[in-house]
């Protein structure tokens, strides 16, 4: 089955024409979604594996969520933080009990999330720990992703997202994953933060040992140091709790949200953490114009409360379950590993098959939308409103790509 037909043909030409080539996205051209599915410009129809890397938790067009931003859309969508509004106050004070912590720095991105992150980290280290102006250095961890702004680039260890973009932003020490005593090792008396991906999403999905996070909560309590986790992917319900940390009983000083928190429909970011640490920041040392807008406050305050009532966590961990099941059951027929949590899947491919793009690029043929990662791994993401029995169809078109693949490598050998 061709992807490519006039329709398409038209908007893909245009967007290679005038849209920077910073994505390589799979050749389809989304015209409405709803729930899990998404329909292209010729009327195909695809199940949503990936749920834009988590940002789309809660489905396409919720309902709650779509009707709260329409009712929002008639009264006052920016103010900037020049003035207050009626819907930002109820937004953090929603999130702050969510996240058991007493302030919300509300932003727009993920990555501005993690820059402010960042921020207040060295501002604490200079205003409260004493650590001497522009001393300050932070631990962060190797295959991390954070983001794609300069100094999250600064301490990739990614190539592809560095080469070419020096100098770099100093003040960070990079150690292996899921090695506590690294942390420990690399902390001296001017570190202020471990800044860390509870699950890393990006590398492939990497589930960390199971003493690693309790460890690290303990090694920065007994160093005063602040444990920063970036749940901007895997947090909102993703793994089949609130938040990845969760799974080990772990409360780091600092969240980092992001993706879902906007609903699906605007971005929305935010740092959280008690005053002793965002009381740092006074007015004029830090801000952003769209941040806590309220539009997006009227949203996040939904998205909230849909994650109140723990239905979504549940759905994740008992779908999760079914998916793993499933995925796993494929090891030995073209699929060498899976890991992950809840509605989270990190799938290795045999590399005999060919690359995580070309098979990403076949399961699109076959209905099912999911991306590539680090070469030969497929991530399965997908949002939270799906079925049993969407995710038992998604596994046999996997099913039936795995064996086309093998069928296709064995004929022309």
């Amino acid at each position: 089955m061709t992807l490519v037909d006039a329709g398409s043909a038209d908007a893909l030409a245009l967007e290679d024409r005038y849209t920077a080539h910073n994505y390589s996205p799979l050749p389809v051209v989304a015209a409405s979604a709803d729930g899990a599915w998404i329909t292209d410009v010729e009327g195909r129809r695809y199940l949503d594996c990936l749920a834009a890397y988590s940002a789309v938790n809660f489905g396409h067009r919720h309902p709650a969520i779509t009707a709260v931003a329409h009712a929002q859309l008639d009264t006052v969508t920016l103010v900037s933080r020049a003035f207050h509004s009626d819907r930002l106050g109820p937004f953090c004070a929603a999130l702050a009990r969510l996240c058991g912590k007493e302030l919300v720095l509300p932003m727009n991105s993920g990555a501005e999330a993690v820059e402010s992150g960042i921020k207040v980290a060295r501002k604490w280290g200079t205003d409260v720990k004493g650590v001497p102006a522009g001393e300050a250095n932070i631990i962060v961890a190797e295959n991390n992703f954070h983001g794609r702004t300069i100094s999250i680039v600064s301490f990739s260890t990614d190539e592809s997202a560095r080469s070419g973009f020096g100098p770099f932003t100093p003040g960070f020490r990079t150690v292996p994953f899921g090695d506590p005593d690294a942390i420990a090792a690399a902390i001296d008396e001017n570190t202020v933060a471990v800044l860390l991906e509870p699950i890393q999403g990006e590398a492939g999905i990497i589930v960390p040992p199971a003493d690693y996070l309790p460890r690290v909560r303990d090694i920065c309590s007994r160093h005063r140091v602040l444990m920063i986790a970036d749940e901007i992917q895997s947090g909102l319900a993703r793994t089949g709790r609130t938040f990845a940390c969760d799974h080990w009983d772990v409360v780091p000083d600092v969240y980092l949200l992001g993706k879902a928190l906007g609903g699906g429909v605007m971005p929305l970011s935010a740092v959280v953490a008690d005053a002793d640490v965002l009381g740092v920041l006074h007015p004029g040392e830090h801000g952003s114009t769209f941040g806590g807008n309220p539009l997006a406050a009227a949203i996040g305050t939904t998205v909230v409360e849909l994650l109140a009532t723990g239905e979504f966590q549940s759905r994740s961990a008992t779908l999760g379950t079914r998916l793993h099941d499933r995925l796993r059951a494929l090891i030995g027929s073209g699929v060498l590993a899976v890991r992950g949590l809840g509605l989270w899947a990190g799938v290795d491919i045999d590399p005999a098959l060919g690359t995580g793009k070309h098979l990403s690029h076949l399961l699109a043929q076959h209905g099912v939308l999911v991306k590539d990662t680090h070469g030969s791994t497929l991530r399965f993401a997908p949002p939270l409103v799906i079925t049993e029995e969407e995710i038992d169809w998604a596994v046999e078109q996997f099913t039936a790509v795995l064996a086309e693949e093998r069928a296709h490598r064995a004929s022309v050998r």
